[in-house]
């Protein structure tokens, strides 16, 4: 089970309160000591009193205290003891929102300014400002300039930053939802899926498949494969994540299988053409691929939002949460919905892009703590702001190359998670 949560969620039970199970006063670092000793000196009393006055002055102890059983929050001196470091919590939340968004137009800009055609960010940003009447920073000097910008690359920008926010956003969802850290969109079959939808059209139409018939199949497949997925692992209406996990497993397993087949039956044309759609690839923005993303993006995003306060309570386990008035078994529904819609709107014209839903929630999380209401907003930003850094490295690490951009994800993905997981097993002993 997750751990409870912090101030950002501002749902997880301090850890003095009487819902905890402990006497005032007594933290859960302590439990295995006060178990064994089986009275409290006052000794131990005046330590624990100092470590309530560090936990008070780090900020960690402003949770608000657990709901008695009438549904009322019982009285914490803490909480009315540390304004200040509630105050100080939430500013640092502000500027790493502020941090985030400023490196986001950054990169952006970046982004932008890389192609054949020279540009400089300043011509970008000019560029953008005169197409919506402001007379502000010098246009493109080369003669191509400014519809290379509008017709190529603001497409690619900004695809990038709605793929990149659907897929951390999903895999934020999915984590909260499984309690699993390990969650991501491909956990519920939708890449696999996706890669079956496009595969299948590739072969089908021959190696010249039109993209938006290629980008209709994967969509609809990844739909399809995900609510299979759910379907199966449903029964006597309740469905357990254990299950759904597994499920999940086989028919990723299943649509390996068929991929193998499309890739052995299909023409030698066909064949790459389903190898670099897999390998993900923004190099086929346009604006209409756009229009059909960013509606979609957002529908998702504003859905997580208002499901993160019952990703919270879930967080305290599945019958807290019903105690609280969560009906679990339509939030996880919900929750696959969304992921769903979310990560086949992103890879149905990208194709798969790995390690993004995995990597960013936890990174997140290392900054801004546990809690959904924050975690998933940052998260679809960091998410943004990750798929365009990579885009950029795919654009200039060779020159006059597209590498594909799933590879890019994965080479930097890869690493990190490693180091994620040395870093969290050295500091708790594991994931537990």
């Amino acid at each position: 089970m997750s751990e409870p949560l912090d101030p950002a969620g501002q749902l997880g039970p301090h850890p003095d309160s009487p819902g905890t199970g402990r006497p005032p006063g007594t933290h859960a670092a302590g439990d295995a000591g006060a178990s064994t000793t089986g009275a409290a000196s006052t000794t131990s009393g005046a330590a624990t009193a100092s470590a309530s006055e560090d936990q008070d002055s780090t900020g960690a102890g402003d949770q608000q205290s657990a709901p008695d059983s009438g549904g009322h929050a019982e009285s914490d001196p803490d909480v009315t003891r540390s304004p200040r470091a509630t105050r100080r919590r939430w500013s640092r939340t502000t500027l790493i929102f502020a941090g985030a968004l400023t490196g986001l137009v950054v990169l952006a800009l970046i982004s932008a300014a890389i192609g054949q055609v020279p540009t400089s960010p300043a011509e970008v940003a000019g560029a953008f400002l005169h197409r919506f009447g402001l007379d502000w920073g010098p246009m493109p000097a080369h003669p191509a300039g400014y519809v290379t910008l509008w017709e190529v690359r603001f497409p690619r920008v900004v695809l990038g930053m709605l793929v990149g926010a659907a897929l951390a956003t999903a895999g934020a969802l999915l984590q909260g939802v499984f309690a699993n850290p390990l969650a991501e969109p491909g956990v519920i079959g939708v890449s696999a899926g996706a890669a079956v939808g496009a595969g299948t059209v590739i072969v089908a139409g021959g190696a010249f498949a039109a993209a938006w018939s290629v980008a209709a199949g994967a969509f609809v497949a990844g739909l399809g494969t995900t609510l299979l997925v759910y379907l199966l692992s449903r029964s006597n209406g309740r469905t357990e994540v254990v299950t759904l996990v597994l499920t999940g497993v086989a028919i990723n397993a299943f649509a390996g299988g068929l991929i193998s087949f499309l890739l052995f039956s299909a023409s030698p044309a066909a064949r790459d053409q389903i190898v670099f759609w897999q390998m993900g690839s923004l190099n086929g923005a346009t604006w209409p691929s756009v229009n059909v993303v960013w509606p979609l993006t957002l529908i998702g995003l504003a859905a997580a939002i208002w499901m993160a306060p019952r990703l919270d309570l879930l967080a305290l386990g599945e019958s807290a949460a019903r105690h609280l008035g969560v009906d679990v078994e339509r939030l996880r529904r919900n929750v696959i919905v969304v992921v769903a819609v979310l990560a086949t709107a992103g890879v149905a014209f990208t194709g798969i892009i790995l390690f993004v839903g995995l990597i960013v929630p936890h990174l997140v999380r290392m900054l801004v703590g546990p809690g959904h209401r924050v975690l998933i907003p940052l998260s679809a930003i960091v998410g943004a702001v990750v798929l365009v850094a990579a885009d950029i490295g795919a654009r200039a690490l060779v020159h006059n190359a597209d590498l594909p951009l799933g590879m890019i994800t994965s080479l930097v993905g890869g690493p990190f998670f490693f180091w994620l997981l040395r870093r969290t097993r050295s500091r708790s002993g594991g994931w537990a």
